[in-house]
């Protein structure tokens, strides 16, 4: 790969952590979306999304663990379940029209959720989710996360919301931490399979990490720029579009 498209690759992960990690997450669908658009192979797609989205999740999961928004209560059940799976997700590697039309897919769900979520939300009164309720989406969003390379969080984040089980804040100090987890046992099911990282994800993880910093201590004491996060939304269905058609 030419030297500028590394670059330039590299700043576009650096918006993209930023935005992502403003909400508590990790960023992994953004960057599928820009490795799409780049035509980039699914066997560098899926390893470079999880590993990025290791270190920007343990940056946004300190900043909002800082701020005092993590619930372990919350966090517990699902992450219990979906850890395994998301192993198993990992390990297993689909042909690649498949892969790219699962995420394409994927990636037009994140840019619906990525509009919606720079809305004003909906206060309502929140309560704890049934066990049972909080396995089962655990263990769902796990498979799916190791599978894809996402994180889980945009599966997660309007879970929690729609249910009512946490308001927006809290479900970003929750969201962090359960895409950290899952991403780890994602990529360690992937490399337990394939043994393979792309060789440009010191320069890429670097760009991330110094996004995540900047966008995870701005969303942990205030909400994110909602017109960014609706152009970014926009990015995502062009790319999800690309993959599913092209």
């Amino acid at each position: 790969m030419p030297v500028s498209e590394t670059l330039i690759i590299a700043i576009l992960f650096f918006v993209g952590a930023a935005l992502y990690a403003s909400v508590g997450h990790g960023g992994a669908s953004s960057y599928l979306a820009i490795m799409g658009l780049f035509s980039l192979a699914p066997d560098v797609m899926k390893p470079t999304a999880l590993a990025l989205n290791i270190l920007v999740a343990s940056v946004a999961t300190y900043k909002f663990y800082r701020a005092g928004l993590f619930s372990w209560r919350l966090f517990w059940p699902f992450a219990a379940a979906s850890i395994p799976a998301a192993f198993v997700g990992g390990a297993v590697m689909l042909p690649a029209r498949w892969y790219e039309i699962i995420v394409g897919v994927v990636l037009l769900y994140a840019a619906v959720w990525m509009f919606r979520s720079a809305l004003r939300p909906i206060s309502k009164e929140t309560h704890s989710p049934p066990l049972w309720a909080a396995v089962m989406a655990g263990l769902a969003i796990g498979f799916l996360s190791g599978l894809t390379g996402v994180g889980g969080g945009i599966f997660l984040s309007p879970l929690l919301l729609s249910m009512g089980w946490a308001e927006t804040r809290a479900t970003s100090g929750v969201a962090a931490p359960f895409i950290l987890v899952n991403s780890i046992a994602g990529l360690l099911g992937h490399i337990a399979s394939v043994s393979q990282l792309p060789p440009n994800v010191p320069v890429w993880g670097a760009a991330a990490l110094i996004g995540g910093w900047i966008g995870a201590g701005y969303g942990s004491k205030r909400a994110p720029v909602p017109v960014l996060r609706q152009l970014l939304s926009l990015v995502l269905v062009v790319a999800g579009v690309k993959l599913i058609f092209y």
